[in-house]
């Protein structure tokens, strides 16, 4: 996946998923850049105080050049058919999606059956982002019980479909399901 491979094809859905700064985007990223599409970037983060302003100015300047970037912090499916067939996609990130919608009191059920949709009717490869949020400990409130069960169901949902899932760790990536270009 260097920048001087030639491009390669991209599965209709990969999955990309890992912990907190895993390196998970990044890899995310070079995934679509080495596919050799023109790129869109389709962004879920909602800056609700200064520290988020700061984490996505920061995702703003490690991101390279070439992005089409369209701000969809609750509505991918809209996002996802204003796509076109020759260009590869990112959606970083679902977590961010979902915690959007957990907070909004949306029916999350409704939410993940358009997406599924969406995502299957895109005529583009999309790669997602997700956290991984199973692995720690059971968390002490309903709120935060709620979101990591509703994360993980969607995650599981997602791999289900996609076509290449991989999970980082510590910037490596680890293929779970398909394979690396």
């Amino acid at each position: 996946m260097s920048g001087s491979s030639p491009p390669f094809t991209l599965p209709r859905l990969s999955l990309v998923i890992g912990g907190a700064r895993s390196g998970k985007s990044a890899f995310a990223e070079r995934l679509v850049i080495g596919s050799g599409h023109p790129r869109r970037y389709i962004a879920t983060a909602q800056a609700w105080d200064d520290e988020m302003r700061d984490r996505i100015a920061r995702h703003q300047r490690d991101r390279s050049g070439g992005w089409t970037t369209v701000e969809a912090p609750l509505d991918l499916p809209a996002a996802l058919a204003s796509a076109n067939a020759a260009e590869g996609v990112l959606i970083d990130c679902a977590t961010l999606w979902l915690t959007n919608h957990l907070l909004a009191d949306h029916d999350l059920a409704l939410e993940t059956r358009r997406l599924e949709a969406a995502l299957t009717t895109c005529p583009a490869p999309v790669v997602i982002v997700s956290n991984e949020t199973g692995w720690g400990i059971v968390p002490e409130n309903v709120l935060a019980r709620r979101f990591r069960d509703e994360q993980d169901r969607l995650n599981q949902r997602l791999a289900a479909k996609a076509g290449l899932v991989v999970t980082v760790i510590a910037g490596l990536p680890m293929v779970l399901k398909g394979q690396l270009p």
